[in-house]
């Protein structure tokens, strides 16, 4: 075992021959082991290290072991083992369950069941701390590929904008030479021409648009809500989803992950509407609050998501992996993410800190 694995285990008494033999027991498990003479060292120890596992007496001066426990933040991942010699009844054990403790041991101690007991909460906090460790890793991973995945669609958005609309362009003005020839080149050839001239109207359209879903200029150029703006317009004309949009004047100019996140979790809601609600309605709201959130709510009035256990939308589909995303943006971003359905439509609230600058003085 590395010394980065082992874990510490705080045993606790006024007694130093117990200290002692609590030692003896627990040295053959290679962990560091720490000893405190009072509940006062051992809050010392507790509030300065790193600490697995409790092993306390239950009857100290001072600050006993109950007491001693009290103080202990629940939030803290820490077992605690009460070994007691004199309070042994059922009241004392519900007291020392009651503060946390995962085992209550009697006096005298027998060394194999302390060892295994000591054993088997000393490797649960290593599971659970290489389980946090790799669940830290996936949420780093997830992020990055978010940003990978923003920046390759504003790569291919500028592409497109680039060096399809130039070609399009020069299209439409060779179709311009040739249709001011159409009387020599007769009738079926100005017919063709003509919806030579459809087609590339239709094909410019269409680049713009898949162009402004991967990353809507505006974005980069005037703000968030601009951006949002024409988005709802377009998608209201594209999907005949009538959208009503309320943008708060006070918000400014927000760092760009912050936009891009924005953006994307509207683009989302937006998109599961038209998909999968069934509503011909869609709201969108942005507003700062006093506490300096930014709250972005899209509502809908269609027929709800999917529920299982009475939680909308099971991991597995489709509704499930884009909350997924949203979730994972916000997460990035120290924010929240709400979502309320039923058979009468649906609502989902983001929460996204800003700071007060980000907000316009009116």
């Amino acid at each position: 075992m590395g010394e980065q694995d082992k874990v510490n285990i705080l045993m606790v008494d006024d007694q130093p021959g117990k200290l002692i033999t609590y030692e003896a027991i627990l040295n053959e498990l290679g962990e560091n082991l720490i000893k405190a003479r009072s509940g006062k060292e051992a809050l010392d120890h507790l509030l300065r290290t790193d600490i697995a596992i409790v092993l306390m007496d239950v009857s100290m001066p001072e600050l006993d072991g109950f007491e001693l426990a009290d103080m202990i933040p629940r939030f803290q991942k820490i077992a605690i083992i009460f070994i007691s010699a004199v309070h042994l009844t059922d009241l004392d054990r519900l007291n020392a369950y009651q503060r946390g403790a995962v085992d209550y041991i009697s006096v005298p101690v027998v060394p194999e069941l302390l060892r295994a007991k000591v054993r088997v909460f000393a490797d649960l906090h290593r599971k659970t701390n290489q389980l946090e460790s790799l669940n830290r890793d996936l949420r780093t991973l997830s992020a990055r590929l978010l940003a990978m995945q923003d920046e390759e669609r504003r790569r291919i958005a500028r592409d497109l904008h680039d060096s399809i609309g130039p070609l399009i362009a020069a299209l439409s003005m060779n179709n311009g030479m040739l249709a001011q020839r159409t009387k020599q080149l007769g009738p079926e050839v100005a017919e063709a021409l003509e919806q030579n001239n459809q087609l590339v109207e239709q094909l410019s359209k269409q680049t713009r648009t898949i162009s402004h879903l991967l990353h809507p200029p505006l974005l980069d150029e005037i703000g968030l809500l601009p951006a949002i703006k024409m988005f709802a317009e377009g998608f209201a004309e594209r999907s005949s989803v009538k959208v009503d949009v309320e943008l708060s004047p006070e918000i400014g100019r927000l760092p760009p992950n912050v936009e891009i996140s924005v953006f994307r979790i509207v683009q989302e809601c937006l998109t599961n509407v038209y998909r999968h609600s069934g509503s011909k309605t869609a709201r969108i709201k942005i507003a700062p609050t006093q506490d300096k959130l930014l709250t972005v709510q899209v509502c809908d009035e269609g027929k709800g998501m999917p529920r299982t256990h009475g939680v909308p939308a099971s991991p597995g589909s489709n509704h499930g992996v884009g909350l997924s995303g949203m979730r994972e943006r916000l997460r990035e971003l120290g924010g929240t993410l709400d979502v309320q359905s039923s058979e009468n439509g649906t609502k989902v609230i983001a929460a996204v800190p800003v700071h007060k600058t980000m907000v316009k003085t009116l």
